[in-house]
């Protein structure tokens, strides 16, 4: 027992101290990235953020460390036997670092985003990281080894992380008081993306692997999918995203997809433009391509599309999740907003169109991932949601060549709980209309124009898949009014809301086994 109790209490110690110092320098090089964008870092803003970092960051760094220094150094004390102490505290520290490196590409490895902790996107921050644990592990073997009786050492743990959570919830309401009713409307569906109608009344529906199907109006699913879609990169978030059709469909049968195209060692996101033709797409041509390439994952590609009243295409762009600070860099794609000619080629009066070394093809930028837009035609505004990390989700009225901040700003943290920036605005970026803290995950969007639901005409319609259930959100100019939670009695991921032809509501489950789910005023 006592053996026992002296290895838990040198082991707190040593983890306690690496975790601390791997904190301070997860802090230090996120703040080092956010400077090299031109963000002033003071010394009494770094203290601030780096204290917060030890409240926020700390326990999840503490978990992932103590995974990776426990058995390391258990190993590492059943090969020390022989060895003289100071042979005993190297190779103790050279096993707490090859634990800790073990511990971070097992995380990754599980975890949905490509890199959990921000340090180790480079070599650098992930060497510094190391060390910290190396040094825990040689403080753990000096005092394991030490001849002296450590008093006061108690296998006591040394953090208790208290977690509060608020949630968005309206007034309970019977399920006869609300004004609709639900019903499955098409089943047999795996991860539904994306539908729009067609003039004769079907639907088209793409599924995240890669297909593309159709719906008759009376919900029937058609067995066989649609040929000739692109070949898509099926892998993490990535896939078949959104559908659109031309604005002169009927005459044209064009239509737009978008989805993630490459290899997990090279992938983009891209646009293709096609025509259907019966039950298979003809002519398809790729009209864009996201550059450069990313690499080592697959999140955060935006894909959500709208028209402009002038014809113009606008394609949302996320940033690649590991790349967040080239959202704001001129020269890439990564965390930007695009503006296309229906043919793929530039407009000519994009914002940045002139401007030596930008992609011309921007028309805003700041954006983290962007999954849901819409045109407002009747008060000629362009308005997008965006995901935040945790917490900083943002619906966003879009201007021409405007900055919306991200990552120097940004009401959100870190999934991890770490700091991506101590600023919640700054100046030269646009602040959002509306925020969600804690995150909705906000995934579709649409303007409701029906006369089903007469009393939502022209209110934005907000799906989520975080919070399971669509945000409804009055608009008076660019300030919100009303604001009300629908549908979360379904319980389900929900990853797009769209308006039929009949004024009916039509919500996408986000699941393996996933339906679209109508929704009807309830009879008189």
């Amino acid at each position: 027992m006592q053996s026992f109790l002296r290895f838990t209490g040198c082991f707190l110690v040593a983890l306690v101290v690496a975790g601390l110092l791997g904190t301070i320098v997860q802090t230090q090089f996120n703040l080092l990235e956010l400077q090299r964008l031109g963000a002033p870092i003071s010394f009494g803003l770094r203290l601030q953020t780096t204290l917060q970092d030890i409240v926020g960051f700390a326990p999840a760094y503490l978990g992932i460390l103590a995974a990776g220094l426990l058995p390391s150094l258990l190993v590492a004390l059943l090969l020390v036997r022989p060895l003289v102490p100071r042979h005993k505290a190297a190779l103790s520290a050279l096993a707490a670092a090859a634990g800790l490196w073990v511990a971070f590409k097992v995380t990754d490895m599980v975890a949905p985003m490509p890199t959990l902790i921000a340090a180790t996107r480079s070599g650098g921050g992930t060497l510094a990281l190391l060390a910290t644990a190396a040094l825990g592990g040689w403080l753990f073997s000096r005092l394991y080894h030490s001849n002296n009786r450590l008093p006061g050492v108690q296998p006591v743990i040394p953090v208790l992380l208290l977690a509060t959570a608020s949630f968005l919830l309206p007034a309970e309401t019977r399920a006869n008081d609300r004004p609709y009713q639900t019903a499955t409307w098409v089943d047999g569906l795996a991860f539904p993306w994306s539908m729009t109608f067609l003039p004769d009344g079907r639907a088209l529906v793409t599924e995240k692997p890669g297909r593309l199907r159709v719906v008759d109006a009376d919900g029937r699913l058609h067995a066989d999918p649609i040929g000739g879609v692109p070949d898509v990169l099926a892998k993490g978030q990535g896939g078949l995203k959104e559908i659109l059709l031309a604005p002169d469909f009927e005459q044209s049968q064009r239509i737009y997809l978008s989805y993630s195209c490459g290899t997990l060692a090279a992938n983009h996101a891209c646009l293709a433009t096609a025509t259907l033709a019966g039950h298979r797409l003809e002519n398809l041509q790729e009209i864009f391509r996201s550059q450069p390439a990313r690499s080592g994952g697959a999140a955060h590609y935006g894909a959500r599309m709208a028209w402009l009243a002038d014809g113009t295409l606008i394609l949302t762009l996320g940033d690649g999740f590991d790349y967040r600070e080239e959202a704001q860099r001129l020269d890439n794609h990564f965390g930007k907003i695009v503006r296309l000619n229906a043919d793929g080629s530039v407009p000519a009066n994009n914002p940045f169109v002139d401007r030596a070394g930008v992609a011309p093809e921007i028309y805003s930028y700041g954006h983290r991932n962007v999954q849901g837009i819409v045109y407002d035609a009747d008060n000629k505004r362009l308005l997008t949601h965006e995901h935040g990390p945790r917490g900083g989700d943002e619906l966003n009225r879009i201007i021409a060549g405007a900055n919306y901040g991200w990552p120097i700003a940004t009401a959100g943290l870190d999934y991890t709980g770490a700091r991506v920036t101590p600023f919640k605005d700054y100046e030269g970026t646009q602040q959002p209309l509306l925020g969600w803290t804690p995150s909705i995950a906000p995934s579709g969007m649409a303007i409701y124009k029906g006369d089903a639901f007469a009393a939502w005409k022209g209110d934005l319609l907000v799906s989520a898949l975080a919070a399971r259930n669509v945000q409804r959100v009055r608009l008076d100019g660019d300030k919100v009014v009303e604001a009300e939670t629908l549908f979360e009695e379904l319980g389900e991921r929900i990853r797009h809301v769209v308006e039929g032809p009949d004024g009916n509501i039509y919500l996408l489950i986000d699941s393996e086994k996933g339906r679209i789910v109508k929704v009807t005023p309830v009879s008189a």
